[in-house]
C-alpha cells in the first residue's frame, strides 16, 4: 500500500502557520513565505538575547556614571572605589540606587571617598 503524505503535510503547515499567527502579509498564511518568516524571526530572537543584556549593562553603566559624577567622581574612579572598599553591589543595583534612590547611593559615595 502505497504511502500518501496529505495528512501529514497539512498538520505541518498548519503548525508553520500557527508560529507566524501575527505576520504581515502573505507571511501569515502562505507556506513558504511563514517558512522563511519564522526563521528569520529565530534568528533575531536568538541574537537579541545576547544584545538585549548588552543594551541593559551600558545603561546602567550610563545612570551610575551621570550619578558618581554628581557627587564629584568619574565611573571608572569609582567603580574602582568600590573594589577597594569592598562594596559588593553589581552595576544593576547600583543603578537602581543612583535612579530611584539617591540618598542611600550618596552614602555608597560617600564611603568611597572616605
Amino acid at each position: 500500500m502505497r504511502v500518501k503524505r496529505g495528512v501529514t503535510s497539512r498538520a505541518k503547515h498548519k503548525r508553520l502557520l500557527e508560529l507566524a499567527e501575527g505576520y504581515r502579509h502573505g507571511r501569515h498564511n502562505l507556506v513558504r513565505q511563514a517558512r522563511q518568516a519564522i526563521l528569520k524571526a529565530g534568528q533575531q530572537a536568538y541574537r537579541d538575547r545576547r544584545t538585549k543584556k548588552r543594551e541593559a549593562r551600558r545603561l546602567w553603566i550610563i545612570k551610575i556614571n551621570a550619578a558618581a559624577r554628581q557627587h564629584g567622581l568619574p565611573y571608572a574612579q569609582f567603580m574602582n572605589g568600590l573594589k577597594q572598599a569592598n562594596v559588593l553591589l553589581d552595576r544593576r543595583a547600583l543603578a537602581h540606587l543612583a535612579e530611584h534612590e539617591p540618598a542611600a547611593f550618596s552614602a555608597v559615595a560617600g564611603q568611597i571617598k572616605r
